[in-house]
């Protein structure tokens, strides 16, 4: 059994800050920032290409109430919400979970996307290869 589907089940003690019949929202033991929450379904499934389409809907609504929650507590309206789907991605705990991370002025977490310039031939041949 999966260390999230223990927590859920109460074998291993964590700190809920919402909750609903099919999920279970918690503070990451990691806290990348002030708040850090998981959004976890209480159903087992490995990765985001494994969940049903009922319970992505119930997340994406747990994701906004886990916000306001966060928001209206510790005084910040900016987040960033976080899925990493397989462990290439860096997904560590193969039992789908977002995470919503609080953001602060001057915090050190960081994402990293690297901006370019645009190679658009390299885009339309990409976009072939996807739509096609």
């Amino acid at each position: 059994m999966c260390v999230f589907c223990k927590i859920i089940n109460g074998e291993i003690p964590s700190f809920k800050i919402y909750e609903t019949e099919d999920l279970v929202a918690f503070l990451d033991i990691s806290q990348a920032t002030k708040g850090h929450t998981l959004i976890v379904p209480k159903k087992h499934f490995e990765n985001l290409l494994a969940l049903d389409e009922e319970t992505l809907k119930k997340i994406s609504v747990a994701q906004k109430e886990v916000a306001n929650i966060l928001s209206k507590k510790l005084g910040t309206s900016a987040f960033n919400f976080v899925n990493n789907c397989g462990s290439v991605a860096g997904q560590s705990v193969m039992h789908v979970h977002f995470h919503v991370i609080p953001r602060y002025e001057n915090d050190d977490f960081k994402m990293h996307i690297v901006e370019h310039e645009p190679n658009f031939e390299e885009l339309a041949k990409l976009h072939k290869e996807i739509t096609e």
